[in-house]
Parts: structure tokens; C-alpha cells; sequence
């Protein structure tokens, strides 16, 4: 029988974070204390500092960050105009011919 992971929003994880950051307890206790596993609390702040923004981070199962999406509408978007340039280029050539 498989255990279900849990799942915690982003504004749980930020807040968790900042009690952290802001308080004298230590990681080990933070966690303790909010009930999740061990070193949980440390792959968190390692994503958010990876990021650099934290509107960015945490974008939720199988969502892209901001900048990613908006990265692969860009690359769908050159692809289809680079797809474009080529049959325009085949029509010109065919024009040429006749």
C-alpha cells in the first residue's frame, strides 16, 4: 500500500520559511512543529533561493513558473513564424519559376 504525499500551497511554504528566518528556533524545531519531514524545510528555502523571486517559486504541481511559460509561448511562437518564413520562401520560388 502506497502513502499519499502531502501536498502544501505556496503560502504555506513562504510562511514556513519566514518563521524560520525570523524566529530563534532552529530548522529541526521549525519542522517539528509543523508537522513535516525532516530537511523539508531546507529543500524550500534552496528553491526559493533559486528562483530569486518569490512569486516564482513554488508553482504548484506540473505548473510552470512565469517565466517558463512565457518562455515556451516565445519558442512555440518562433517556430511557427520560422515555419511560415519557409513557405513563403516555397511560394516565392515558385512564383520565380513562372
Amino acid at each position: 500500500m502506497r502513502t499519499r504525499r502531502k501536498k502544501y500551497t505556496k503560502e504555506f511554504k513562504l510562511q514556513a520559511i519566514d518563521l524560520y528566518e525570523s524566529g530563534d528556533q532552529s530548522m529541526t524545531e521549525v519542522e517539528t512543529e509543523l508537522g513535516i519531514t525532516h530537511r523539508l524545510l531546507s529543500k524550500w528555502i534552496g528553491e526559493l533561493k533559486g528562483q530569486g523571486n518569490p512569486k516564482e517559486s513554488f508553482p504548484g504541481n506540473g505548473n510552470l513558473s512565469e517565466s517558463e511559460a512565457k518562455m515556451r509561448k516565445l519558442e512555440r511562437e518562433n517556430a511557427r513564424l520560422r515555419e511560415e518564413k519557409e513557405i513563403l520562401k516555397k511560394v516565392l520560388e515558385i512564383y520565380s519559376r513562372g
